[in-house]
């Protein structure tokens, strides 16, 4: 792996270049992948915040999602934010009948839970293992958890507000997942987490 891990950006839909630009920061050798051949070339995995639904589509239509299973359990290191939590998630409410993600954390997550666009909103969050001043986090169309199994563990809530004590940060072994999305802050230190995750795995 060296000293640089290379960490794909699933590049089917969403917020692609961001994630890009901020692994490279955070020290990662990052790159967009959107076919197998790329995948079997990185250690890592980042699903971007976009449209879940949308992704799950193409997914099947770039024929990315049995490579993706198969490398989720065999241990791949995967962040997803906002969509990609909820394509992470082993259930989702308020999802599209023929949605399908690729499922590994044991958690359940609704769509769209804070609202919708014009809900968007900005708030500290906390998260645990990572140093300094709360998150500043940005919420778009987010999901929130509302439940999860006895091997996740809950690295961030919502402090105060309407939606306050809601899960949006979670992790479970080498798989991390947020509601927000920290590529479109400049604050590096959820990425170099992940990317500390990739070099410990």
């Amino acid at each position: 792996m060296g000293d640089r891990p290379r960490i794909g950006v699933l590049a089917l839909q969403g917020d692609v270049r961001e994630h890009v630009v901020a692994l490279a920061g955070a020290g990662a050798d990052a790159r967009p992948v959107r076919r197998p051949v790329e995948l079997d070339a990185v250690d890592a995995l980042v699903i971007p915040g976009g449209e879940s639904t949308t992704m799950s589509k193409l997914a099947d239509i770039f024929e990315m999602r049995e490579p993706i299973d198969k490398r989720i359990a065999a241990g791949m290191p995967v962040y997803g934010s906002c969509a990609g939590m909820i394509m992470l998630a082993d259930e989702v409410l308020d999802g599209r009948p023929d949605q399908r993600g690729f499922a590994g954390i044991g958690m359940t997550v609704r769509r769209n839970a804070f609202g919708r666009q014009v809900d968007s909103f900005e708030a500290p969050v906390e998260i645990s293992g990572v140093e300094g001043e709360p998150f500043h986090a940005v919420f778009i169309r987010a999901p929130w958890v509302e439940r999860v199994g006895s091997q996740v563990e809950v690295l961030g809530r919502v402090t105060d507000g309407p939606a306050a004590d809601r899960i949006v940060a979670v992790r479970q072994g080498n798989l991390l997942a947020t509601s927000f999305h920290p590529e479109l802050t400049g604050d590096l230190r959820l990425h170099r987490y992940f990317v500390e995750l990739v070099r410990a795995a």
